[in-house]
């Protein structure tokens, strides 16, 4: 067996507030320094040979995820203008191939297309797996066609830093440009002319600060700025209006927004301010237009609603009139307008929601009652999640939708506005045969320290645990558990079906989401009991429910595992210091351990932008030591408070060497500092070292990954027989 990896100690002093802190990894940060990525590759030798005993499971896994998703398969077609576009996948190809077929009737229903033999008449737009080719790592974060359908934008990044190299790419037979843009940030937005359109670029931190206007045909030295934001705290975007009228640049910090407009028929012109920053006011602004001519604006906004309201007003001036009203605890996400109706996107008791309304004919189509006329989509599970899907036609009469919970694979339907009828168009298989009435799911509620409720979202196989029609839970023997968590930036971890998933229920492991606070799940106060200087309230929800767990005889700590990415990393390596007797194991996928230090450092990607959410622990003395006292890194210790020596949970901790959110080096100074405070302590570092925050870009590439990730959570928590 290998030794683990020891990396030199070489002290570096961070001295803030009167404070100094000793940081013997801090050289690790340096990924053009050869000792680093030796030591990267060393870590990731011991973490092949410490887990080699479970090569067999993961290829037993691996298997069985393939044998459960359908690999040659085909997305619902959507139609956008005079195309169904779609997606297909075929077996053993690594990406999609994004596909487009003329529409030829006024039938809405999508055609049926079989993906291994697609009509003559089908044109591939984008094939990803010819992208990808001599590469080991694809990402497209552009794929825009033009209005005209005659071009595509395409925005590959080969690296995992979020980086595009844009080109535009001849769709009907024309000749081709010489167009190229590099270092273009995520999206990019045509105006209806097909001859301009509005792209990103990013600071030296991967901040998206500037707007440029590009013109087809020339070369991107040409191209104008249209906006620079120089506040740190703030990003930009741009996008056009589902009815085609309207530009919108959008400039958002965490909290604050302001949004430009400009008619899109005058691509040229400038943008207009609609309403001016105010810190902490944040909206959304939508363009309504009707065939009469008339135009509304439709705005979401917290201005006097924690939880938002809509209101709406005429383009041509008039009082603005508030048609939702805010309801405390169910959070408005969005207002998305259509010609002959407008879908509200909520979050009602703690789970996503679709409400749609049927405008009015006539002078006024928001009148008194529009509310009141709005119909929610019923899921007729629950818990369950109902998303509002790609919807590309504004005078559509269909409304598309898609439905998972956490046993219901998902589907996607449209539905007739006018009736409330279900169209379902098709809905995911799982090879092999699959009875959801082999599984239960359910919706728990933990009692928090401070007698707050915190819910959890259960699913295991039937007779693991059983749930009673008034939806109470049985438990009739401690099972082995996965315990997920991720609780910030308002962010919802939703219910949802997972093929993969069934690798663990079928060895009778139960699955729980804590929606710890600081996500979005409860409304904005849910978020805002988790951020900021009540950060440490999420750790401790977490911890709430795995006690939870092992009190009420669920669990036993030597079968309990907790699992969470990025900002859920840093829950993984909080618990880990607060509560590390709770867990057999923990899996913290590019976790964001370093908190402080990296708080501390504006040069670094994304966290001038992140303040809002952490605090300025270089500003405000207050917040630096709340966030020294959570964060990770520095308070990993040799003892507990009783004295004795400290185990922790065995680690298996994953990072991106390109990762430009979470850098590579957080989790790898980390499991240092875990084999420092004892020897005895498990910590497996594994390192990408072609791809960034996301993982492997490839598929099967991804599904490898899971299978290592999932076959070292059985076998840490005794359940890795078949």
């Amino acid at each position: 067996m290998l030794n683990a990896p020891q990396a030199p100690k070489r002290p570096y002093e961070i001295t803030r507030h009167g404070d100094t802190r000793v940081d013997p990894y801090y050289w690790l940060m340096n990924r053009e320094d050869p000792e680093v990525l030796e030591h990267l590759r060393a870590e990731n030798a011991f973490a092949d040979e410490a887990l080699s005993g479970q090569r067999e499971l993961r290829e037993t896994l691996f298997t069985e995820f393939k044998n459960r998703i359908e690999e040659t398969d085909i997305s619902v077609p959507i139609r956008r203008g005079a195309y169904w576009v779609y997606d297909r996948t075929l077996e053993d190809l690594e990406y999609p191939i994004i596909c487009r077929l003329p529409v030829t009737s006024s039938d809405p229903t999508p055609p049926v297309i079989d993906p291994r033999n697609p009509p003559a008449e089908e044109q591939i737009v984008l094939d990803e797996n010819v992208e990808a080719s001599g590469h080991d790592f694809l990402s497209v974060g552009v794929l825009s066609v033009s209005p005209d359908d005659a071009w595509v934008a395409v925005g590959v990044d080969h690296d995992g830093d979020e980086l595009h190299r844009v080109t535009f790419r001849p769709l009907n037979g024309q000749v081709g440009v010489d167009d190229e843009l590099v270092d273009v940030g995520y999206g990019l937005t045509w105006a209806p002319d097909s001859r301009h359109c509005f792209y990103t670029r990013v600071d030296h931190t991967l901040r998206p600060f500037q707007i440029w206007r590009h013109e087809l045909g020339t070369a991107s030295e040409h191209d104008e700025l249209v906006w620079e934001e120089t506040d740190p705290e703030f990003t930009v975007s741009v996008s056009r209006s589902l009815d085609k009228q309207m530009l919108f640049l959008a400039i958002s910090a965490s909290m604050t927004t302001e949004i430009r407009y400009l008619s899109a028929h005058n691509p040229t012109g400038n943008f207009t301010v609609f309403e001016a920053r105010q810190h902490g006011i944040e909206y959304d602004l939508d363009h309504f237009s009707r065939p009469d001519g008339s135009a509304w604006w439709i705005k979401v906004t917290n201005e006097d609603a924690k939880d938002f309201r809509a209101l709406a007003r005429p383009v041509s001036g008039g009082q603005w009139r508030e048609i939702v009203a805010q309801r405390p605890g169910c959070r408005l996400d969005g207002v998305e307008a259509f010609e002959k109706f407008v879908v509200l996107v909520e979050r009602f008791e703690g789970r996503p929601s679709v409400r749609y309304v049927r405008v009015l004919d006539g002078d006024d189509p928001f009148g008194d009652d529009f509310f009141e006329r709005a119909v929610m989509v019923d899921p007729r599970h629950s818990p369950a999640a109902v998303y509002l899907s790609a919807n590309a036609e504004y005078d559509s009469n269909l409304l598309r939708i898609q439905v998972t919970s956490m046993v219901t694979p998902r589907y996607v339907a449209d539905l007739v506005v006018a009736t409330g009828e279900e169209l379902r168009r098709k809905q995911q298989t799982v090879k092999g045969g699959y009875d959801e009435r082999d599984y239960v799911t359910a919706r728990i509620w933990v009692p928090a320290s401070d007698g707050v409720s915190i819910p959890a979202t259960v699913v295991a196989r039937r007779g693991v645990i059983n749930v009673a029609a008034d939806g109470s839970v049985d438990v009739p023997a401690p099972a082995p558990t996965v315990l997920y968590g991720y609780g910030s930036y308002e962010h919802s971890t939703d219910p949802y079906f997972s093929a993969m998933r069934l690798s663990l229920l079928e060895r009778g492991v139960i699955y729980v989401i804590a929606h710890v606070r600081g996500g979005g799940e409860m409304g904005r106060a849910w978020y805002e009991m988790g951020r900021l200087e009540q950060k440490p309230t999420t750790f401790s929800d977490f911890v709430r429910v795995a006690r939870f767990l092992v009190d009420a005889g669920w669990t036993t700590p030597a079968q309990l595992a907790a699992r969470g990415g990025s900002a859920g990393g840093l829950l993984m390596g909080a618990v880990m210091n607060l509560a590390p007797e709770l867990f057999a194991a923990i899996v913290a996928d590019v976790p964001f351990v370093d908190a402080l230090t990296t708080m501390l450092d504006a040069s670094l990607p994304l966290t001038t932008g992140e303040w809002e959410e952490w605090g300025n622990p270089d500003a405000s003395e207050v917040t630096y030591r709340i966030m020294k006292a959570y964060s990770p890194y520095d308070n990993v210790s040799a003892t507990n408070p009783d004295g004795t020596v400290r185990t922790y949970p065995h680690l298996l901790a994953c990072g991106g060497l390109n990762d430009s959110r979470v850098g590579f080096w957080e989790p790898a100074k980390w499991v240092q500092k875990l084999r420092d405070a004892n020897e005895n302590n498990l910590a497996l570092l594994r390192t990408e070292m072609g791809s960034g925050h996301g993982g492997p870009s490839g598929r099967y590439d991804s599904w490898r990954d899971e299978a290592l990730i999932v076959a070292f959570l059985l076998s840490e928590i005794g359940a890795d027989r078949s």
